[in-house]
């Protein structure tokens, strides 16, 4: 006995399996077994009216609105193109931050280079006690 009124057969056309179980997608509206149910598996036109995810911008990293029915490659693109904050030249950090503070000197390191006496931050030629009067703790300064 055969029942030729049940099931359906896939809509992926390399498929077209008789699914007893047909699956209808929620974006496209069609048909589908359970192998090709999942947007990506049956290559979706509709898929981005579903998409909840929010795309982020390459450059700045800020998360772009998109509207429903909206393709977020155009509405990112359009972004890119004009409300875009990106600016390499901030992008470029300074290395050389830590300002030595022994009076006089003009001096930055990469690195601080803290005195262990008064805890202050002074460059490789003035990191010794001596070197900058330290008015740190009164312990002896020839020991190094």
């Amino acid at each position: 006995m055969e029942l030729p009124e049940l099931g359906e057969h896939c809509s992926e056309r390399t498929c077209k399996q008789l699914d007893f179980l047909p699956l209808k997608c929620d974006a496209c509206g069609e048909v589908f077994c359970k192998d090709h149910i999942r947007y990506d598996d049956h290559k979706c036109s509709s898929a981005y009216k579903k998409n909840v995810q929010v795309p982020v911008c390459p450059l700045c990293n800020a998360p772009i609105p998109v509207q429903k029915g909206e393709i977020p490659d155009i509405v990112v693109g359009a972004h890119m193109d004009k409300g875009c904050k990106y600016n390499p030249a901030q992008q470029k950090q300074r290395i050389f931050t830590n300002k030595c503070l022994k009076p006089g000197c003009k001096r930055k390191e990469m690195v601080k280079v803290v005195c262990e006496q008064c805890r202050g931050n002074f460059c490789i030629k003035h990191r010794h006690p001596l070197d900058h009067n330290c008015k740190g703790s009164s312990h002896s300064t020839s020991e190094a």
